[in-house]
């Protein structure tokens, strides 16, 4: 590739994006790739999807990553494409979904998020929080009405939990559906929603007289309102949201019948972390890979970077805990797929993985040098991505308190 070639019908040349390389960049050995061979540990199926899913990110996702990023677009037609490959609600069974295992689709999410964390958080969303809301709780006509188009991409779905003043502690909501007549009648506002704005039904949840209830709102609906949050500094291939909810009314049919209480996006909020914690691990593999293969390519007094003990050694970590990191969620799929896994595991690995990714993905940008931060390569990008996935789905302090309610029987939230 050489620096007049375009990149993906752009007429910008290949330098602009692509590092302005021009020779192919020094292979990586099969034991820098998985230095544990802990593909061993898969079957073939898992990896077969795994190969797919990389696959479709080399050749749909690499390419216009950087474009999709520096302008803060999300590729909304991606979303038929991502259904095509059955990827959506893929850990869900019937009405048009997948219905593969936990690991199938954790590996899925790893390889999306190598390609960008706003790629792989709209497969979260979709799947992960608005099927599955739908799935677990819903009516069986709610099922049949949605599901299938959701699970095609034909669909667009968006999870309103989050609100201006109630992130962490979400009990504190202040969003209210009251009752009129047959009818419900919604109030409040919802933060940090993602897909809101290209969304064609949304989940909302809200307070009642009976408790926390789930409502399926087509985005359409007279008094929903949807703007985007920008500018952002992460995340910027994705959308996120405030939503406005004014006299929003709707059928009695609109809530989820299933479920009373936190317990409801709880259960969804479990789906979207255990995929992070796969998630997590693609962005700093990929951050790694790409600081191994311009050490190696790249030399400094007359050698290449990668023959300096410094370099290596901080390649030796990065390996280290990527590899921790993969078996760590290996062994909460095993549980989650085994029916097993309790929520306060899920804990330890979006704790602990996307802690360790971004500073694989920060120390990746650092070898790079004055290079590293331009969007020719991917780390910075990457760390700037995990920013924002430590501090959704719970942040740090929230899993801490979450492991050590576990370990000491004794809850520390207030």
């Amino acid at each position: 590739m050489t620096t007049t070639e375009a990149v993906s019908g752009d007429d910008r040349p290949v330098g602009i994006y692509a590092g302005a390389v021009t020779q192919p960049p020094t292979p990586i050995s099969d034991r820098a790739r998985d230095y544990l061979n802990l593909d061993s540990l898969f079957t073939a199926d898992e990896l077969a999807q795994r190969d797919r899913v990389r696959a479709f990110v080399d050749a749909r996702i690499r390419p216009n990553i950087a474009r999709w990023y520096e302008d803060a677009h999300f590729p909304v037609e991606i979303a038929k494409e991502f259904g095509a490959l059955g990827l959506l609600g893929m850990h869900l069974t019937g009405y048009g979904c997948p219905g593969r295992s936990s690991v199938e689709y954790g590996l899925t999410a790893l390889e999306l998020e190598a390609g960008d964390s706003g790629l792989r958080t709209f497969v979260s969303v979709q799947g992960s929080l608005a099927m599955s809301a739908i799935h677990k709780h819903g009516s069986e006509e709610q099922k049949q009405q949605w599901l299938p188009g959701m699970a095609k991409g034909e669909v667009i779905g968006c999870f309103g939990l989050t609100e201006p003043t109630a992130g962490s502690d979400p009990a504190g909501m202040v969003t209210t559906a009251v009752r009129d007549g047959s009818d419900w009648v919604l109030n409040g506002a919802k933060r940090w929603i993602g897909l809101a704005t290209v969304a064609q039904v949304a989940i909302i949840w809200a307070r009642t007289e009976e408790g926390i209830r789930g409502f399926i709102v087509p985005t359409e609906t007279p008094g929903f309102t949807a703007t985007p949050i920008e500018p952002k500094l992460s995340m910027r291939a994705s959308i996120q949201c405030d939503i406005t909810l004014t006299d929003v009314r709707l059928p009695a049919d609109a809530v989820l019948p299933n479920v009373v209480g936190l317990k409801g996006p709880f259960s969804c909020l479990n789906e979207a972390r255990y995929g992070i914690i796969w998630g997590a691990m693609g962005a700093a593999r990929d951050s790694y890979e790409t600081a191994l293969r311009y050490t190696l390519d790249r030399k400094q007094f007359d050698v290449p970077l990668a023959s300096f003990q410094l370099t290596q050694r901080k390649l030796a970590d990065m390996v280290l805990e990527i590899q921790k990191g993969i078996l760590v969620a290996l062994q909460t799929g095993r549980l989650k797929d085994a029916g097993t896994l309790h929520p306060q595991q899920i804990s330890f690995g979006k704790l602990n993985n996307v802690r360790e990714a971004i500073e694989i993905c920060r120390e990746a940008r650092e070898m790079l040098g004055g290079n590293g931060i331009t969007l020719d390569y991917a780390p910075l990008r990457h760390a700037n991505n995990l920013e924002s996935v430590r501090t959704y789905e719970g942040t740090d302090e929230v899993h801490t308190l979450i492991m050590g309610q576990a370990i000491t029987g004794l809850a520390a939230f207030r």
